[in-house]
């Protein structure tokens, strides 16, 4: 079902389409490709709003398709067969971020195809488009699934070498609580990557064994005594590459153990951000007021800044080649 959600200033409309399939239901708009509601038996289990003008005025990406390069990339700048391209410096500190201030979060997709259980979304990113290299087609397909699950299927191509890492940025609450840090988090990762006070990586791969980044076992996200400084916005190391099929990267129960998402991904990344410093002045789904902690978004993809960092998994995409991304959340 496709209905018209609002109006743009400059007289486009956004479309919402609703998906459903089992026990969920999901309601996708054009403007960013945003997963603005995703329910499980009636209940939402992420976060957004109810008005097009609260996602132009007060939305923190919510349910945002991010890019062309999703995370921060130093100073804005990339360097590419010797030429230096500059992004759009989009962050306070200089850097740039989840594509600059116009990035695909805020435009308009085209609805290709779409069906009860499944949408297919395109957007053409023009050579030059805040600053990057090359013209760029991007496709995504949301997929509710018969086993409870909400499927993100990405695909793009290039006609010249640029950096492309596109991730989903829902914000997860399983059990609509004032905040997530009653639930227990599990990542799949035995690494994670240091950031400096711009939050961008400093190219060291640390560790996570006895550190507060150590979500291998499971564990609740309430901060330990001695802990309460700590702020998660870290990549956690996956894999050393894109793998070609879905494998395990995470887990999140609510914090009663009623409901669980797994998340299972291709990407060698998870963005662990549980968003400190959330304030929405606005209310959310169902009148919610969000706070500081009220969801956590686990956003797989490429690592940050992976073209400054040799060691990295690399985000140039070449017109030879077509970038590839699939997630699953997965519900129990």
């Amino acid at each position: 079902m496709i209905n018209e959600f609002g109006v743009l200033p400059d007289g486009t409309a956004v479309q919402e389409i609703t998906l459903k399939k089992g026990m969920l239901e999901a309601s996708v708009l054009t403007l960013g490709a945003i997963i603005r509601d995703l329910k499980i038996d009636g209940q939402s289990v992420v976060l957004g709003f109810e008005d097009l003008q609260s996602y132009l005025d007060h939305s923190p990406y919510f349910g945002a398709l991010v890019g062309r390069c999703a995370n921060r990339i130093a100073g804005g700048a990339v360097t590419i067969d010797g030429e230096t391209h500059q992004l759009d410096r989009n962050e306070g500190s200089g850097n740039h971020l989840h594509g600059g201030v116009l990035g695909f979060s805020r435009r308009i997709w085209q609805i290709e195809q779409s069906d009860k259980a499944s949408v297919l979304l395109k957007l053409v990113s023009e050579d030059g488009d805040m600053g990057y290299p090359g013209r760029v087609e991007t496709l995504v397909r949301y997929t509710l699934t018969g086993t409870g699950a909400l499927r993100v299927k990405i695909s793009a191509t290039t006609d010249m070498t640029t950096p492309v890492n596109l991730t989903q940025h829902s914000y997860f609450n399983l059990d609509g609580s004032d905040t997530i840090l009653d639930h227990t988090l599990e990542i799949a990762a035995d690494s994670y990557l240091p950031v400096n006070e711009a939050l961008i990586p400093t190219g060291e791969i640390r560790k996570v064994s006895w550190t507060p980044y150590d979500f291998q076992d499971g564990r609740k996200l309430r901060r330990k005594s001695g802990e309460e400084g700590i702020v998660y916005d870290h990549n956690f190391c996956l894999a050393d590459e894109p793998r070609t099929v879905v494998e395990f990267a995470a887990a999140l129960e609510s914090a009663d153990g009623v409901r669980r998402m797994e998340v299972w991904t291709t990407e060698p990344g998870l963005q662990l951000y549980d968003a400190t410093n959330m304030e929405v002045p606005v209310p959310g789904l169902g009148g919610r007021m969000y706070g500081s902690h009220a969801g956590l978004c686990l956003e797989a993809q490429r690592w940050p800044d992976g073209c400054h960092h040799s060691g990295f998994p690399q985000v140039l995409l070449k017109p030879s080649q077509t970038y590839s991304h699939v997630t699953e959340f997965r519900f129990s």
